[in-house]
């Protein structure tokens, strides 16, 4: 874990530097740079409140579903490994492969469903307010 995000906070240092090219052998690729979620929605301003980044590794084993869901804060990921399905509660889907990303709906129901054989890993990225919940079960 230490050594991902050792990895995560070097490449971030090096885009936001633009130094990269300094640096041989070094490469940044860009995953997302959007203002919205994956189905199309803007997403909200930031909180006025003291700010607080979460970063979860999370396994779902093969076959599992997760119980539907919303997540009042923005946040991001990146599946490393397996499938995932996102479900919203009108039935849009977002079908993930390892190293897929995602910018995730903000305040709408939805779940998350492993359509593949093996474990799916996701490493996601919340920009909330401290004391503000992550994710909310319906």
């Amino acid at each position: 874990m230490k050594k991902i995000l050792c990895i995560l906070w070097l490449v971030l240092l090096l885009a936001t530097t633009g130094h990269a090219d300094d640096h041989p052998g070094v490469t940044v690729a860009e995953l997302a740079r959007t203002g919205s979620s994956w189905d199309g929605s803007t997403l909200p301003a930031y909180p006025q409140e003291m700010p607080e980044i979460t970063i979860l590794r999370i396994t779902i084993p093969a076959g599992a579903a997760l119980p539907l869901h919303k997540h009042p804060v923005i946040n991001a990921g990146v599946l490393l490994s397996g499938e995932l399905t996102v479900i919203t509660e009108d039935d849009r889907t977002l079908l993930l492969k390892a190293g897929d990303p995602i910018v995730e709906v903000v305040n709408k129901w939805h779940h998350g469903r492993n359509t593949g054989n093996g474990p799916a890993e996701i490493v996601v990225f919340y920009a909330g307010a401290r004391d503000t919940p992550l994710t909310v079960k319906k």
